[in-house]
């Protein structure tokens, strides 16, 4: 019988660590609960606060509950079919028995040049998705470690938390895009004495994704360093994990880019899943710090060339320098 996790895992840190991210819970969507609220009330009065719990409420019943396979229809992903010699299927396998999760992710790859990755649904019913660009950038070693962080969410259940946080995220979005046109009015009420709304309210409601992905990335830290250290473990191959973090660093927006106009050109990667929560510099400090610590055995892959799974060109993909040379 192959190796797994379970056999590394310290079962009295795996609780505290559950309780820990419980308490992240209640405060994230505290926080994102009351911006939500504090924006209704802004905008209506009453009536926008009724309907930001209305909105509250919805994400807590009906986004856990949603099939994972629409995120994947939404952002027109292509489910990648297993068969014999596919890197990536027979990588992911092995990554599924090693984590000993229930049921194996289907994997999927959206047809996008940005370098991102994200999982949705739960343990027993999971995806994965990759994008084509994080398939050309990466090497399969550094795959290895991201589809491993993204199992480890899997294997937590940290998806529901995410899915609910950045449904409450996209509402504060819609906020802003409310300030600008409400800022747009003011400005053509100015000329006639009026004024549709105080520039402090909308001052706020562009600020309020900010603020929201602020809450996002102080309370999700716990669970990115866990994420890490569990893939790191499962690949045994800690250092392959913080390559691919560099890799992500370099295309991933910036924090103040929340606050640039026009509000629509928002560089920063939604849904809110796709970004790396805490600074990348911590995590691959902290993932070299444990390379020397017992994991399972590192996993093997077989390079071969990738083509193309979404139809981008060329067909050819991650061309790489072989002895004595060649290049494929």
């Amino acid at each position: 019988m192959s190796a797994s996790l379970s056999s590394l895992l310290d079962h009295s840190a795996l609780a505290a660590h559950k309780t820990q991210n419980a308490l992240h819970t209640a405060v994230l969507f505290a926080g994102l609960g009351g911006l939500l609220a504090m924006s209704g009330w802004m905008l209506t009065g009453i009536t926008g606060l009724a309907w930001a719990a209305v909105m509250f409420g919805l994400a807590l019943l009906f986004v856990p509950s949603l099939p994972p396979e629409l995120l994947m229809r939404l952002y027109r992903a292509r489910k990648v079919l297993p068969h014999p010699g596919d890197q990536l299927s027979d990588m992911l396998d092995v990554l599924t028995e090693r984590a000993s999760l229930p049921a194996r992710p289907t994997l999927y790859v959206v047809p996008s040049m940005a370098v991102n990755a994200f999982a949705a649904g739960k343990p027993e019913r999971s995806v994965i998705a990759i994008t084509e660009g994080l398939l050309r950038r990466l090497t399969l070693r550094e795959i290895a470690g991201v589809l491993a962080h993204e199992v480890s969410h899997v294997r937590n259940n940290d998806l529901w938390v995410m899915g609910v946080a950045d449904a409450l995220t996209r509402a504060t979005q819609a906020m802003a895009f409310v300030a600008v046109f409400l800022g747009v009015l003011n400005i053509v009420a100015a000329f006639q004495g009026e004024q549709y709304a105080t520039w402090w309210a909308i001052l706020f409601l562009y600020l309020a994704p900010m603020i929201s992905n602020l809450l996002q990335l102080a309370l999700s830290r716990a669970r990115e360093f866990d994420a890490d250290l569990e893939a790191a473990q499962i690949t045994g191959d800690p250092l392959g994990l913080a390559a691919a973090l560099r890799s992500l660093e370099e295309t991933t927006g910036r924090m103040w880019e929340d606050v640039m106009l026009p509000a629509p050109d928002r560089r920063v990667a939604y849904p809110s899943l796709f970004r790396s929560h805490p600074s990348t510099e911590e995590r691959v400090r902290r993932l070299v710090a444990v390379s020397a610590t017992p994991g399972l055995p590192p996993m093997v892959f077989a390079d071969r060339p990738l083509v193309s799974l979404v139809g981008f060109g060329p067909v050819g993909m991650r061309p790489r320098i072989r002895f004595p040379g060649i290049y494929f």
